[in-house]
């Protein structure tokens, strides 16, 4: 067989010395033709390199095959689950009889934790075979209606956590129909996922995580130095340092990790990363990190309640489950804005989305679309969507694109012929059948009234803090967002609360810059504090 290219970084050849060095950390094996070496599902465990012959990977559902890539020697197998915990999507076969060598995880660690280049290479090639996977599909299979709500559900959640697989639209699809017929379903059961020849009917969340490995059972213990609710860039840094500093850390998130910083399709402004980077990609990063000094990470685990139990705070999570720690970090950020306008009831399960990722571009490609804000996070959907879509029309109610927009964004927009920017204008009613149709728009200076063609809806109107769950355990501010520090009576730490022991950090705090270097300097510095909190109680 053709061995495949090495796209984009993805299938590296090992050096000689890099070669020799796992040599002596790994086990050499022989590979019959057919054999097995891992399958989807399975929890990685070590490392294989092709030494001899050839390895095929595999999507594998059961009744339907799809060959992925072909490696020969020197090329090294896995995904990104071997740094993260997460279980493979994919199985890997011996295309002919060979050999592999066998590197047990515990000791690819130590080897990465002394060479960086090599550490470099394989998280690299994970981290672009993740993105070849969801580009491709290949992973678990999702079928249903894209007028379905429970459908969008299970999508939007494999999105956000960066899980493959491939969406069957029963609309558009022309196999879907035989695919169901063939797995015993009626139309009327769906949306069903197809994982390992099992069929879900309609799983929920939590079903789904646990059914593709995501969640797991309860943290491995239930009392920690810190808990930190929220898994966005503030919590994500607070964890890798926290754990990095030797304090027993869990971070839990009810959704997925990397916060709304997670569905931004690229980062331009991110110290480091001249060329930008996916929010995707540096949330991936930043949990194999964390994970690599230690730090427990329950994905989804949503909190619901905060109390103090003797001298220790009490987390308790919707599982009914409770976490005991000596210290808590509010990282649970915001949740976007809804607009209320005619029409969204009717077609916003269908055709309104509040992130612009490759999930929601597919779903609208080639159509007209209409992005709602004036912000950073309005600026780098509008610019992402202009390759995918037919035209963007950018609605901004403010009278100059950079008021609350940084420049480089705001000069790539007016440079882009595909968007079209809307000053002092608001959105005022949704029209359409099933699917959205018409967007209509008015210019707050006149009043007049345009329609506006667009598949889909995109709003990014500002966020409201995601703080519920605390329960009036610490003093918020009058938009509800964490006082901390000197906004606070007394003498506080500078992110403490008004509850000792109770920390905040990320776009949850009051008067924080809703940036993610600021948040992931914000996580940094509330580990330093609690330190200084825990050495002092």
């Amino acid at each position: 067989m053709k061995e495949t290219p090495d796209l984009y970084g993805a299938y590296p050849r090992l050096e000689d010395y890099q070669l020799a060095e796992l040599g002596r950390l790994g086990d050499r094996r022989a590979a019959g033709a057919g054999e097995v070496l891992y399958r989807a599902g399975d929890l990685p465990d070590e490392l294989l390199v092709v030494l001899e012959g050839q390895v095929v990977v595999l999507e594998d559902l059961g009744s339907h095959r799809r060959m992925i890539a072909v490696h020969g020697p020197r090329r090294f197998l896995g995904e990104m689950g071997l740094f993260t915990g997460q279980p493979l999507f994919l199985t890997a076969e011996a295309a002919e009889p060979g050999e592999v060598l066998a590197v047990p995880v515990d000791r690819l660690r130590e080897l990465v934790a002394r060479d960086q280049p090599l550490a470099d290479l394989i998280l690299r090639s994970f981290l672009v075979r993740r993105s070849l996977q969801l580009s491709l599909g290949a992973g678990f299979a999702v079928i249903g209606s894209r007028f379905s709500a429970d459908a969008r559900r299970i999508r939007e959640f494999a999105a956000r956590n960066r899980l493959p697989h491939r969406w069957i639209d029963l609309e558009h699809d022309a196999d879907a129909e035989r695919l169901i017929r063939e797995l015993g379903i009626e139309r009327q059961d769906t949306p069903v996922v197809i994982w390992r020849g099992d069929v879900l009917r309609n799983p929920d969340n939590d079903q789904l995580a646990a059914a593709v490995g995501l969640k797991r059972a309860a943290p491995a213990t239930a009392a920690y130095d810190l808990v930190v609710v929220g898994a966005g860039p503030a919590g994500l840094a607070a964890g890798v340092y926290a754990a990095s500093e030797g304090l027993a850390t869990v971070v839990l998130d009810g959704i997925a990790t990397g916060g709304q910083a997670g569905t931004s399709s690229r980062i331009e402004n991110y110290l480091g990363f001249p060329a930008g980077i996916s929010g995707a990609e540096l949330a991936d990063r930043a949990v194999a990190q964390a994970k690599r000094f230690g730090a427990d990470l329950a994905v989804p685990a949503a909190v619901t309640g905060l109390e103090r139990r003797g001298g220790d705070h009490v987390v308790r999570l919707e599982s009914g489950e409770e976490l005991q720690a000596r210290a808590v970090l509010v990282a649970s950020g915001a949740r976007y804005r809804r607009l209320d306008i005619p029409g969204l009831d009717r077609l916003g399960a269908s055709s309104v989305y509040y992130a612009a990722t490759e999930l929601e571009a597919n779903l609208c490609r080639r159509d007209p679309v209409v992005v709602v804000g004036g912000g950073n996070s309005a600026g780098q959907a509008s610019v992402f969507l202009a390759d995918r879509a037919a035209r963007v029309r950018l609605v901004v109610r403010g009278p100059e694109l950079g008021a609350s927009m940084s420049k480089y964004l705001a000069d790539r927009i007016e440079a882009t012929p595909s968007i079209e920017v809307l000053l002092h204008s608001e959105v005022r009613e949704l029209r359409g059948d099933s699917t959205l149709a018409w967007v209509v728009i008015e210019d707050l200076g006149s009043h007049r009234r345009r329609l506006a063609p667009a598949g889909a809806l995109f709003v990014f109107i500002g966020s409201d803090p995601h703080v519920d769950w605390l329960g009036g355990q610490v003093e918020l501010d009058d938009r509800r967002f964490v006082l901390t520090g000197n906004q606070l009576p007394g003498a506080r730490k500078l992110l403490e609360s008004s509850r000792p022991g109770v920390f905040a950090a990320g776009d949850v705090r009051s008067g924080s810059v809703k940036r993610v270097a600021a948040a992931v300097g914000d996580g940094a510095l509330a580990v330093r504090l609690v330190h200084e909190y825990l050495t002092h109680t």
